[in-house]
């Protein structure tokens, strides 16, 4: 199902967004952000099923010492396979490993973190975009 990573398009990392159910929290009708966030985004992990993008990992870091998965969403039809644990996996291989990966989810998402060998936190703080 995962091949060599290419350059994703912005209509199917929108396409995807929707797919997952995240779409309804992500900003996919605000293009330019789309775009720019795929374009600074390192490393980006997907999941391809022939050509169909079915699971993207977005993460941003300075590589060494932590990151960020700014984005990880798999389709509503992948979900439960393993895909979203394989795609932490791949992006945990981009890093040093002594780099911590922060990972920040919606309330809903929270519990197929659980199974990422992850942990919770306390004491953290978020300063939200308008």
């Amino acid at each position: 199902m995962d091949r060599e990573e290419k350059e994703i398009r912005v209509d199917q990392a929108i396409d995807l967004s929707i797919r997952s159910t995240p779409g309804l929290r992500r900003p996919v009708g605000r293009l330019k952000s789309l775009r720019e966030s795929l374009k600074i985004a390192r490393p980006v992990i997907t999941s391809w099923d022939r050509e169909a993008l079915v699971g993207i990992a977005r993460t941003l870091t300075d590589f060494t010492d932590v990151a960020s998965l700014a984005g990880l969403a798999v389709d509503l039809v992948y979900q439960k396979k393993g895909i979203g644990r394989e795609l932490l996996r791949r992006t945990r291989l981009c890093l040093e490993s002594s780099c911590t990966l922060v990972l920040i989810a919606a309330l809903a998402a929270d519990s197929c973190y659980a199974v990422s060998g992850s942990r919770r936190i306390r004491g953290g703080r978020v300063l939200k975009g308008e």
